[in-house]
């Protein structure tokens, strides 16, 4: 995260990160699986459920489809 990055937006990016770890528990898919899945190391994963790291919208675009889900759902705040 930037220097910039507001404590509203922090949030935002925590409960996202929230929000892809529990639909990724809900179907069963450990961290490496899932990771392996949209191809990020486990530890890149790892930082997106837990808001070290933001997540690019084509690696959202592509937890959404593997997730089954739309990325609204994702980022319904």
């Amino acid at each position: 995260m930037n220097n910039k990055t507001t404590k509203e937006t922090l949030e935002k990016i925590y409960r996202l990160g929230r929000k892809i770890a529990e639909l990724r528990n809900k179907q069963h898919f450990t961290q490496e699986k899932f990771s392996e899945m949209i191809d990020v190391s486990r530890e890149h994963l790892a930082k997106i459920e837990t808001a070290k790291r933001s997540v690019s919208l084509d690696l959202l675009i592509l937890i959404a489809e593997k997730l089954n889900v739309k990325v609204k759902d994702l980022i319904d705040f």
